[in-house]
């Protein structure tokens, strides 16, 4: 079975994929496969270079994602062109780990805050939705290192909230404690998987 896991940033789905993890499911993290395209692809990279300058780079070569990242957020233009770079590789890369981990495993879970831009909520067996009140969001993203401005910036980027629900089949609102959320998701695996999961 393919879970898909979405939900405006800061909402704590990778917390929520990580429980699955706890409990025998594979976790593809669409953040990971992101940071992989851009750092490893000489293609994507040189592309990435072409559109926004030798500036995205250290001295040393490398790419400078939080400056990259920060250039996208405050302009929508420069958000789309880093878009039509990265995510076609991306996306391939992730239909190729979904299908190899469906070999493998019961349950994959896909960790992808951008699910619902790419169609991809029809391409999975079951839509989560994570969901907390922008406070929590914003605590959570502020405690990862973000201005508040910055965190701020990003959620007005994303899918607004009523887009998510619409598309859901499971909300999962997540404002209380860990141990709260956990026991959510232990009643998705026992009402929604017929079988236990094989740990």
């Amino acid at each position: 079975m393919l879970i898909g896991i979405t939900g405006q940033i800061g909402s704590g789905k990778t917390e929520a994929a990580k429980i699955f993890a706890k409990y025998g499911a594979y976790v593809i993290s669409a953040d990971k496969i992101g940071r992989d395209v851009v750092e490893n692809s000489p293609v994507v990279l040189k592309k990435l270079i072409r559109a926004f300058g030798q500036e995205i780079l250290t001295p040393s070569g490398k790419l400078r994602r939080k400056y990259l990242a920060r250039l996208a957020f405050a302009d929508s233009n420069h958000k789309d062109k880093l878009n039509r770079i990265v995510h076609p590789v991306l996306l391939k890369e992730l239909g190729r780990q979904s299908r190899a981990a469906l070999k493998k495993y019961k349950i994959v879970i896909i960790d992808a805050a951008l699910l619902l831009d790419w169609g991809w909520d029809k391409m999975v067996d079951l839509t989560i939705v994570v969901h907390s009140t922008d406070r929590a969001k914003i605590s959570r993203l502020v405690e990862k290192g973000y201005t508040m401005e910055e965190a701020k910036m990003r959620l007005r980027s994303q899918l607004k909230l009523a887009e998510f629900r619409a598309r859901a089949d499971i909300i999962i609102q997540n404002n209380k404690s860990l141990s709260s959320l956990e026991l959510r998701i232990k009643k998705i695996l026992q009402n929604v998987i017929p079988k236990r999961v094989d740990c």
